[in-house]
């Protein structure tokens, strides 16, 4: 383990002490906000201070099996030969597990998301692809034991979706879906072709941490709120009643619109958390731009006018771009199979991270 890393840690460890010594300290208890503090960060550092102290005991012991690997007898040598396979194989899983442990957590990967789906280039088969994302990131949350709804979204009369704006609520999805931001590329022959010809087709995919409310402070002033009638299929109150919500925030222009509730109340409280998402993400955005505009990224895995990732129905395959990986079984990856790519891409995200911190 490389030296500077050594010193991080032991300077880990000594604060890990310190705090547990104002845990236990009876007079920390007559300030609950400093005790929760003080926890939360005692607790934050606990993981890889068990790592350090693991290796540092494995690190001792390979320093007396090498010692018995230098002695005349043949049997003792074998011994320790074998022993320091085992302890060299150990070391090494910790050194790996501490690197990944020192690199900074995103605090926004325990949130629940907001996914927006679109179609882009490719007319009605890029509407019909889009549904198909919609229902690949609904079965996914499904399989996680998350749960999914439709905030906004509008249908075409062949099943598909020009747009879909989804809820996503479970802990952890957010540091599991950031990996879908992108342009989502198909390749195969539509429904509506009769010669057979492969199309190609887009769908953009953007993945907000879902906003609390007091990430963002959105002012009463700042909104101008407009009630019309829904429109398309639908029960017997669309288009009688207007319960369909468009907001605007003024200050951004940013406009959000939704009307699959049957109350105005609904639609409003659905628009209101797309909204409050979308400010946070324009927040963490300038906040990166501040630090580093050269690094600027969205939602952490590139701009959303990269192609990151090709469904070729004829070659039963998807590529991702950003790492070069191919997985087989379309169909079972649509259905929510999304695990394989997801790790894969956090791997490699971790290991970028390990470099850029070294």
């Amino acid at each position: 383990m490389r030296p500077e890393v050594l010193t991080r840690l032991e300077a880990l460890e000594a604060h890990h002490q310190e705090l547990a010594q104002r845990l236990a300290d009876p007079t920390i208890f007559s300030d609950p906000g400093q005790y929760q503090q003080v926890a939360r960060e005692h607790a934050s550092l606990t993981q890889v201070v068990t790592a350090f102290q693991e290796y540092r005991r494995i690190t001792r012991e390979l320093g007396d099996v090498d010692a018995l690997s230098r002695e005349s007898d043949p049997e003792l040598r074998a011994l320790a030969a074998s022993e320091k396979a085992v302890l060299a194989a150990r070391q090494a899983h910790l050194t790996r597990t501490i690197e990944q442990l020192l690199v900074p957590r995103d605090p926004r990967d325990d949130r629940s998301v907001i996914v927006e789906i679109r179609a882009g280039a490719g007319g009605e088969e890029a509407a019909l692809f889009a549904g198909d994302l919609l229902r690949m990131y609904m079965r996914y949350a499904e399989r996680h034991g998350w749960k999914s709804e439709v905030l906004s979204s509008s249908p075409t009369g062949l099943g598909g979706f020009k747009e879909a704006i989804i809820g996503i609520q479970g802990r952890g999805a957010y540091s599991r879906l950031k990996y879908e931001s992108g342009v989502h590329r198909v390749q195969r022959v539509p429904a509506t072709e009769a010669s057979g010809r492969i199309h190609t087709s887009t769908a953009t995919v953007a993945v907000l941490p879902e906003a609390e409310e007091v990430d963002v402070v959105i002012r009463p002033d700042e909104l101008r709120i407009d009630i019309y009638r829904s429109g398309g299929a639908g029960g017997q109150n669309v288009n009688k009643v207007e319960t369909a919500v468009r907001i605007t925030h003024l200050p951004t222009g940013i406009v959000i619109a939704c009307q699959d509730e049957r109350s105005q109340h609904q639609n409003r409280e659905k628009a209101m958390r797309i909204l409050r998402a979308h400010l946070l993400e324009r927040a963490i955005e300038q906040q990166q731009a501040e630090i580093a505009l050269a690094r600027r990224r969205q939602v952490g895995s590139g701009e959303r006018s990269e192609k990151i990732r090709t469904y070729n129905f004829p070659q039963d395959r998807i590529t991702d771009h950003r790492i070069g990986k191919t997985v087989h079984d379309l169909p079972t990856v649509l259905d929510g199979a999304l695990d394989d790519l997801i790790e894969a891409l956090a791997a490699a995200s971790h290991a970028e991270s390990l470099t850029a911190a070294s």
